[in-house]
C-alpha cells in the first residue's frame, strides 16, 4: 500500500501535466479544484482545532480524529498531488 501511495504521487501529477498539454481547459479545472479543496481542508482543520480549544481538551490526541474524516483526507491528497503538479509545470517552464 505504501508503494502504491508513493507511485501514485508521481504518476498522477505526470498525468495532470500531460492532460494540461492535451486539453487546455484542464489547467483551469485543476486550479479550481485546488481552490475548492484548500477551502475544504482549511475549514475542516480550523473547525476541528477550534472545537478542541472550546472543549478545553487537555490531551491533543482528540485532533487525530480529524484523520478519520474522508473529505479531509481526499482534499489533502489532492492538494499534495496538485502541489507536485505545479512544481513539475514550474520546472518545465524554467528549463
Amino acid at each position: 500500500m505504501k508503494f502504491l501511495l508513493v507511485i501514485s504521487s508521481i504518476v498522477v501529477p505526470l498525468i495532470m501535466v500531460l492532460l494540461r498539454k492535451k486539453i487546455s481547459k484542464s489547467a483551469f479545472i485543476f486550479n479550481i479544484l485546488a481552490v475548492i479543496f484548500v477551502i475544504i481542508f482549511g475549514s475542516i482543520a480550523s473547525t476541528s482545532i477550534y472545537q478542541i480549544i472550546i472543549d478545553d481538551a487537555v490531551f491533543m490526541t482528540k485532533i487525530h480524529g480529524l484523520f478519520l474524516n474522508e473529505l479531509f483526507l481526499i482534499s489533502g491528497a489532492y492538494i499534495g498531488v496538485f502541489t507536485i503538479y505545479r512544481l513539475m509545470i514550474l520546472t518545465l517552464h524554467e528549463k
